[in-house]
């Protein structure tokens, strides 16, 4: 099935495409920054600073200091994994409205259900 692509699109699907990777990118590596500051064991130090803290007010202003840095991290990080997911999604929603889709990385066109035909955008024969 041989489908074009309008070329006055191609400099906005180039850019978009990029636009795209560029996203999932950040989504990624947000994502990765996410999960490390959920496990972080900070919390757990918090904890210990506290039962010192019934002794010191320093121990209370330590594990204070603690469990903010590790709520503070957790809000970053889901705010760069909501930014980032929010760019992709805009993105996305432009490639719809040109009749393609994304499986990942890979670029199909909406009507392709086996994805056997991954678009190219920077492929010249694409566009008519």
């Amino acid at each position: 099935m041989d489908r074009k692509l309008l070329s006055e699109d191609k400099f906005n699907l180039q850019q978009n495409f990029r636009r795209y990777l560029k996203y999932q990118d950040q989504y990624d590596l947000a994502n990765e920054v996410a999960k490390s500051a959920r496990a972080s064991r900070v919390w757990i130090v918090a904890v210990i600073a506290l039962l010192f803290a019934l002794a010191s007010d320093f121990f209370l202003g330590a594990a204070a200091a603690l469990f903010g840095l590790y709520f503070y991290r957790i809000m970053m990080a889901s705010m760069q994994v909501g930014n980032a997911e929010e760019g992709r999604e805009d993105t996305e929603r432009w490639f719809a409205s040109k009749g393609l889709k994304f499986e990942g990385r890979v670029l199909y066109f909406s009507d392709d259900q086996m994805l056997q035909d991954p678009v190219d955008p920077f492929n010249d024969d694409l566009y008519k």
